[in-house]
């Protein structure tokens, strides 16, 4: 059996995709964050199990190593995740200070009633 780049990459993607479930699974990992993951690893499966469809796009791009179309999929898709998820951290972060300043306002206003 010989083992290419296709064959790793089929691998890691099963892998993965397994990986992925069985986190929402054991609700380590919420059902909405993990659709994309899923979303990810299928179609890096059916890429990777079709290399004519690699290939033909290569060509298109003039990418001299098909494969590498597959790395450079993957990193477009984690730095477009990243993204996403740097814009929901950052809103969570200013809800969460919105909420310890009104936390403490309520505080205060407690301990002056009771004053």
């Amino acid at each position: 059996m010989v083992i290419n780049v296709y064959s790793l990459s089929i691998i890691f993607s099963v892998f993965f995709l397994l990986l992925v479930i069985e986190l929402v699974r054991k609700n380590k990992l919420q059902e909405r964050y993990s659709l994309l993951w899923i979303l990810m690893s299928i179609i890096l499966l059916v890429l990777s199990s079709t290399p004519v469809i690699i290939e033909t796009v290569s060509r298109w791009l003039d990418i001299k190593n098909p494969p590498s179309l597959l790395f450079l999929f993957g990193l477009g898709y984690l730095i477009l995740y990243n993204l996403g998820t740097t814009v929901t951290v950052s809103r969570q972060s200013e809800r969460i200070t919105r909420l310890t300043q009104e936390l403490a306002l309520l505080r205060q206003k407690i301990t002056d009633s009771d004053s």
